[in-house]
């Protein structure tokens, strides 16, 4: 079809071949010659406080894991010269029969008010260890002492009823320096409830015992204080909670230690020995226990609060 009109070219092919680019931008070339230095580059100050920082750390680090390389292989070796019974020894003890400390100042002085401490326990399982450390306290402290039935328990044995002996009000409340309440109560682990404005609700055996004990204010060093925390745990999971094979491994360990201390942990009694006596007792594995066992249960024994508590379990 013929056009309408023809226009003249502005330029002819020539011309726009000659300006048309071979690429969409251009960039010095970075290669050199063979046998060329390169060219020297100024280096950033600030890169260069970076790297050597980053240096730094790294050593640090380095020497760091080698020293907790060293400690771990030293805890777990069995001829490893860190002994702990010597840092043990250190502790400077008290013992619990001294005068009692200040509980205001450990607990807090709510306008001389008396501080009461509430016990939720099942009857099926009676909580010795807190039963013992109740007439420690109450050998330091004047202590008002209660027990009460809540209505989720059909029955309770006399001698639970009375596990705190035969209580009379001699004093105004305000007299004592604490109160302690024990309700038995369909519960599946003891709970504990102390100024239930501030302060959650502890439960467990084990943990009410730590807090029991706390009120005595003995001062202990960190690796004391972590062996005290394993025997209670290794008392409450592994020796009355576990297995056979783990009572008899745990009594071992027991056995082991009591052969280089009268009490588990250091040269005076502890929460440790409370819980792991009355967990002994509620397996019933007393008296197959190993001699240096034996001869710790009779110490205990010779105690009046734990004496007391024996007399429960008749």
């Amino acid at each position: 079809m013929p056009t309408m009109y023809k226009v003249r070219p502005l330029h002819s092919a020539q011309v726009l071949a000659e300006h048309l680019p071979t690429c969409m931008y251009r960039l010095p070339n970075l290669h050199r010659a063979p046998g060329t230095a390169a060219p020297q580059e100024e280096v950033d100050p600030s890169l260069q406080a970076l790297e050597s920082r980053q240096e730094e750390i790294l050593k640090r680090l380095y020497e760091l894991k080698s020293a907790v390389d060293g400690l771990s292989k030293m805890i777990q070796t069995p001829d490893a010269d860190f002994d702990v019974t010597n840092i043990i020894q250190t502790d400077e003890f008290s013992p619990l029969t001294t005068k009692g400390a200040d509980l205001d100042l450990m607990l807090g002085k709510d306008y001389g008010a008396l501080k009461d401490v509430v016990i939720n326990a099942n009857p099926s399982q009676p909580p010795l260890s807190l039963l013992v450390l109740h007439s420690l306290l109450c050998e330091r402290y004047k202590i008002l002492s209660a027990v009460h039935t809540h209505s989720s328990v059909k029955s309770v044995p006399e001698n639970l009823l009375k596990c705190f002996g035969e209580q009379t009000k001699k004093q105004p409340r305000h007299e004592y320096q604490l109160g302690f309440t024990l309700i038995w109560k369909d519960v599946p682990k003891p709970q504990m409830k102390f100024s239930i404005q501030t302060m959650c609700p502890i439960e467990g055996e084990g943990n009410i015992a730590r807090f029991l004990f706390s009120l005595f204010g003995q001062k202990y060093n960190a690796v004391t204080s972590t062996l005290i925390d394993s025997w209670v745990d290794t008392a409450i999971f592994q020796l009355r909670e576990g297995s056979s094979k783990e009572r008899g491994a745990v009594l071992r360990s027991m056995n082991a230690a009591l052969g280089k201390s009268s009490w588990l942990v250091g040269s005076e009694l502890t929460v440790a020995d409370v819980v792991a006596w009355c967990a002994l007792q509620h397996t019933g594995t007393a008296n197959t226990a190993p001699a240096n066992v034996q001869r710790w249960i009779k110490s205990c024994e010779n105690l009046a609060p734990f004496s007391s508590v024996m007399k429960l379990l008749k």
